[in-house]
């Protein structure tokens, strides 16, 4: 069992994942980068074991003889763009969309790139080691510092086109959802120009008003607010702001790939690349044949996308953009990585010239369905897993294993998969009707059920 999953290493906080373990991670990673660095930069979202737990990563880096950068609340872009301008690695400490009891760490490198899995492999191997410690002498130091969110903030500023967004003069409700995103999108899109109303924007890591994860059962306070001011757009983001979700103009929320789908469709050109993972959505596979460009599928996890854009950018392919429906969108012209406020920024460009609802309209045509399956411990999750692995070999769909298992009739498909940072299997489901989809996820469930 990896140590690291599909994005970075999570748990409830003081039980699956502790500041001990923390500390250990920082001076695993440390170890690994000893002999090209002397430096390192750490971050977090607003939970509220955040300082806890980057207090402990400090501690790790520091005895090991590195000077730490402590950046505080910062989207996890933001680290990432302070440690490609800096030339320095990085640890962030978030837990991303998971619920407020949870923490994590993500690794990313001196380029501000998510670490690969073979460099995650390694910093794993160091975990088994005794750390060498520095001599009382030579132990590091730490500072804060102050800018790394205002550079963040001017440098997608300077990325997306200002004008066309400040001519749409566009009204939008930003959502935060009390994460690190707080701290920088209202801010960002009334430089843009545009009219910014706020909901949810005050930094908690109690998250009061939703649960980090922007999905459409956490918006309805978004939904409302664009309703009742008229706004062109919500805009939504997770617990460390590298998601960007939306709603358009009707308050109506927007599917996760069908935004993903109108993204793509203004960047693609013939012969570019796009890279997705296993639960891509029909709609990505239209736009990319249209385009007249290829289609590249990777496990589930930033982690594989990341990995796989570097491949096919070193074969010389241009990946124009890459990403999942949850709002996890790379422009890597811009920078690979995820970053909210960027994605909500270009989106906001497509907004001069037409309103987001007729934007995604012509991806509205498939139904997904989505299922969260508590796992109760090591056991529960074997027999799952029986269970669906017997449903399907014994079913006559093509099969994928990149990921889990996805059948595909013609007609709809469905994949069920462990998830690599909660106690949970996921069953996800698309197809042209409802009710085709609900049949198709519900068949995986049983099947699931049945193991259990």
């Amino acid at each position: 069992m990896h140590v690291f999953g599909s994005s970075g290493v999570r748990g409830v906080a003081g039980e699956e994942l502790t500041p001990e373990d923390a500390m250990q991670v920082a001076q695993a990673a440390g170890s690994v980068w000893a002999a090209d660095i002397d430096r390192v930069a750490v971050a977090r979202d607003t939970r509220t074991t955040g300082r806890t737990y980057e207090n402990a990563a400090t501690s790790g880096f520091t005895g090991l003889g590195f000077d730490v950068d402590r950046l505080g609340v910062v989207p996890t872009p933001g680290l990432q763009a302070y440690c490609e301008a800096e030339g320095v690695p990085g640890l962030m400490v978030t837990a991303s969309h998971n619920p407020p009891a949870y923490n994590g760490i993500k690794l990313v490198g001196a380029d501000g790139v998510e670490l690969s899995r073979e460099s995650l492999d390694e910093v794993e191997r160091a975990l088994t080691a005794e750390p060498g410690y520095a001599s009382w002498d030579r132990m590091g130091t730490d500072r804060r510092v102050e800018r790394a969110r205002r550079e963040y903030r001017t440098g997608v500023l300077d990325a997306v086109d200002r004008e066309r967004i400040a001519d749409a003069d566009l009204t939008v409700v930003v959502d935060p959802g009390h994460g690190a995103g707080a701290l920088v999108s209202p801010e960002l899109f009334r430089e843009l120009g545009c009219t910014v109303h706020t909901v949810n924007a005050q930094p908690d890591g109690h998250f009061p008003g939703r649960n980090p994860e922007p999905v459409a059962a956490t918006l309805g306070d978004l939904r409302s607010y664009v309703r009742a001011t008229d706004a062109d757009l919500g805009i939504a983001h997770d617990g460390d702001a590298d998601r960007a979700m939306f709603v358009d103009e009707r308050g109506e929320h927007v599917d996760g790939s069908a935004m993903f789908a109108a993204l793509a469709a203004a960047e693609l050109r013939a012969g570019d690349g796009v890279v997705s993972a296993v639960n891509a959505s029909q709609r990505i596979v239209d736009v990319v044949e249209e385009a007249g460009a290829t289609l590249s599928l990777t496990p589930i996890g930033s982690t594989y996308i990341v990995s796989r854009i570097r491949d096919l950018q070193a074969e010389g392919t241009h990946v124009a953009i890459a990403g999942e429906g949850n709002g996890g969108i790379l422009f890597p012209d811009y920078r690979i990585a995820r970053d909210g406020a960027y994605t909500a920024g270009r989106f906001c460009e497509l907004l001069a010239d037409r309103p987001a609802s007729e934007l995604v309209a012509p991806y509205d045509d498939y139904y997904n369905v989505r299922r969260n399956l508590h796992v109760d411990g090591e056991a529960d999750r074997e027999a799952m897993l029986a269970g669906i692995e017997g449903h399907a070999t014994e079913s006559t769909a093509d099969l994928d294993t990149t990921d889990g298992w996805r059948l595909d009739y013609g007609d709809g498909w469905v994949l069920a998969r462990p998830s690599g940072t909660e106690p949970v299997v996921r069953v996800y489901a698309e197809a042209r009707t409802p009710e085709r989809a609900e049949e198709l996820a519900g068949q995986m469930v049983s099947a699931a059920e049945r193991g259990e």
